[in-house]
């Protein structure tokens, strides 16, 4: 008799637990459905890579036990950097698939294409693979939230480093033309204030439809430029290094972070064509030998080892899949057992000084109903020819 008033008692006491939980579709007491689109074709197909690696870290996460008990079942599609392509999947992924929300979108023409779509549907469109500015913008888009540095504030940094260091320059800028590469443009000629007019003296732009960028390279040249900065995607960053470097051009080249994968763009325009090129850097690197015996990197490389063993260890984007899949879990873990899309939000929306272990020293995840931009810092790193090695102190754009 003892034994059943227990076990009457038990059941008591866990239905209201029970009752606590929340669930949206996509969600339920096992799985946890997240949708994704990636350009595995296609002109941007070298960020396939970062949809390989967080399927891959999504599968170590599940061997491990789930988040709160529950297994991502994370469900991705190649939109091939189309815009109508990802409209397309993003809507079978809502309407069809029922996930609970999409997460890592790559692209920001991709993104801006399915921007009031999810907004209209209120499905987050969660920690998305573009740094434009405008993901930061809670008041008007609720359920839209970046990750990576904006390209308007990287875009500042450089122009900052530029004025402390060749306050005479003349530069020059090679952009995609779309959001992405103009908002580039735009925290380029912000940093620079009113001297961004007699500064830069040649800008050009190409489509991601373009076999090559050479005669642009060319073109850039001639002005007499002495710096040189280009925001391209991973094709294209390799195919101006080549360029840059065949004509014997010599100018001070930054380059936008978002190509700066030593496995996917530096050796494939050559490592010595490569060397003292700068960029922004907020991930660390497996090469650098600072990261050596570093106990979190070497949880990447176990991770690596076991989930991605055919993978490069000096492909930037492995790092960078692994680092975002470790910042959506650290959301949904807060979530507990609420899994609704307003809850997935708010708790996205509420992390504070989170560590990610392959973000470099005093670059954490922090954000607010106010601010959906998770990491506002970087350090500006120059390649040797081997690796990027870091210099100076950790900046913001501001």
């Amino acid at each position: 008799m003892k034994l059943l008033m227990v076990g009457v008692m038990a059941a008591a006491l866990a239905a209201p637990a029970m009752a606590q939980k929340k669930y949206d579709p996509g969600a339920n007491d096992r799985e946890i459905k997240v949708g994704n689109t990636n350009p595995y074709s296609g002109p941007a197909s070298a960020y396939g890579q970062i949809g390989k690696a967080i399927a891959a870290y999504f599968k170590m996460v599940n061997d491990q036990g789930g988040v709160n008990g529950r297994k991502i079942n994370f469900i991705s599609y190649d939109d091939g950097y189309s815009p109508p392509k990802t409209v397309e999947m993003a809507r079978k992924l809502v309407e069809q698939d029922e996930v609970l929300f999409l997460f890592q979108t790559l692209g920001t023409p991709s993104n801006t294409a399915i921007h009031k779509y999810m907004n209209a549907k209120k499905v987050p469109q969660l920690f998305v693979a573009t740094g434009a500015s405008k993901w930061n913008d809670p008041k008007h888009f609720h359920w839209t939230m970046g990750w990576q540095p904006n390209y308007h504030t990287e875009g500042m940094i450089y122009a900052k480093h530029i004025l402390q260091t060749k306050p005479d320059a003349k530069i020059a800028v090679l952009y995609q033309n779309d959001d992405y590469g103009k908002d580039y443009l735009k925290g380029m000629e912000d940093g620079l204030g009113a001297k961004a007019s007699s500064m830069i003296v040649a800008k050009a732009s190409y489509e991601v439809t373009d076999p090559t960028i050479d005669s642009q390279i060319v073109q850039l040249q001639a002005s007499g430029a002495n710096v040189f900065f280009q925001a391209t995607t991973p094709k294209f960053a390799a195919q101006a290094i080549r360029k840059v470097y065949d004509i014997g051009w010599k100018p001070v080249h930054y380059l936008n972070n978002v190509s700066i994968s030593v496995g996917s763009v530096l050796t494939p325009a050559g490592l010595e064509k490569s060397v003292g090129i700068i960029t922004a850097g907020y991930l660390k690197e497996h090469s650098d030998p600072r990261w050596a015996n570093d106990a979190n990197m070497n949880k990447w490389r176990a991770f690596m080892k076991k989930y991605m063993p055919e993978g490069n260890l000096d492909d930037s984007f492995n790092v960078y899949g692994y680092a975002v899949g470790q910042t959506l879990v650290a959301a949904l873990k807060q979530c507990g057992d609420n899994l609704t899309r307003e809850n997935v939000m708010r708790q996205a929306a509420s992390l504070k000084k989170v560590q990610i272990d392959t973000l470099l020293p005093g670059i954490t995840i922090d954000t607010s109903p106010t601010d959906y931009a998770p990491i506002e810092a970087v350090q500006l790193q120059r390649f040797d020819g081997k690796r990027w090695d870091l210099f100076g102190d950790v900046m913001a754009g501001q």
